[in-house]
């Protein structure tokens, strides 16, 4: 009954509903479009929908009202937040600029609007690598992920310094190497962890891929079996598209809890009573657009 009703109301309100890889399976099912960060954010700019529903956590959301000055962006949940983007703040930025005047500032998308204000370009875990090694600076201030700027420095023989050195991503901080390779030692297949893992579990992958690189993975590996590393719904979405395959979640408590204040019912009033609205300052959503488009620009 709730699935029709929100698809009546995004009838009448012409809206888009866009969720994450990690959603709950439900939420999946219902949006009309699901991605990985860098997805989303692609998707967003070429949307004629009025309104945008963003069921991820806020930065998400505010990533999609930045780029979309003209559009209502909701998100169904003031709950739905990143602690990892908590890490940053504006000020912390502006010490370590002043310690490397030379270097360039790119952030990670899993931050707030006034620290995007203050980088030269973004970047999702998709196109990290490419980013720095495209961005015209020998020395790069990467934040707030510390385990994805080391996986950058490595893959792009750049100094890249994290900002700040332990920033982290709670869920994915919960994987262990060796019960990683446990599983594979019992069930086979390919592991595929994302890189916002410690560097000991990126060690023990086959792969190293954001969650849309894991899905052009498995497009093209003759393995019939992965296990994956990162939260625990991204193995629903796998299935769904490959349901030929075997997926086996890494560990079935990795639950992001931000992204898990998204539900049916939250979407159903989020359409019903338009909220909750994300809004960003013009002045600080003027500069962050233009990091954002600069990531497009690089890529």
């Amino acid at each position: 009954m709730i699935v029709e009703e929100i698809e009546q109301l995004k009838k009448e309100l012409n809206a888009l509903i866009m969720a994450h890889n990690y959603q709950l399976p439900e939420v999946q099912d219902v949006a009309d479009f699901v991605g990985d960060s860098l997805e989303l954010a692609t998707k967003s700019k070429s949307t004629d929908a009025d309104y945008i529903v963003l069921a991820g956590v806020d930065f998400m959301a505010e990533t999609a009202a930045i780029l979309n000055p003209g559009k209502t962006v909701l998100i169904p949940s003031h709950l739905a937040s990143c602690e990892m983007a908590r890490y940053l703040d504006p000020k912390t930025i502006e010490e370590y600029k002043k310690a490397y005047p030379e270097s360039k500032i790119v952030l990670y998308i899993n931050s707030t609007a006034e620290c995007k204000a203050l980088a030269d370009s973004i970047c999702t875990s998709a196109n990290a690598a490419k980013v720095v090694k495209a961005i015209e600076s020998d020395i790069v201030l990467f934040g707030p992920d510390a385990n994805l700027a080391k996986y950058v420095s490595k893959n792009t023989k750049k100094k890249v310094i994290p900002l700040p050195p332990n920033g982290h991503c709670y869920v994915h901080t919960y994987f262990d190497p060796e019960e990683v390779l446990k599983i594979k030692r019992k069930d086979g297949g390919e592991v595929m962890a994302h890189p916002e893992c410690v560097e000991e579990v990126q060690a023990v992958a086959d792969v190293v891929a954001s969650t849309g690189g894991m899905i052009k993975h498995v497009a093209t590996s003759n393995s019939k079996k992965f296990i994956v590393v990162t939260e625990c719904d991204m193995s629903y979405r796998l299935k769904k598209l490959y349901p030929d395959r075997e997926f086996i979640p890494a560990w079935d408590n990795a639950i992001c809890l931000g992204m898990r204040q998204i539900t049916l019912e939250k979407i159903w009033e989020s359409l019903k009573y338009k909220r909750y609205k994300v809004q960003v300052d013009n002045k600080i959503a003027q500069k962050a657009r233009m990091a954002v488009e600069r990531m497009f620009e690089l890529t």
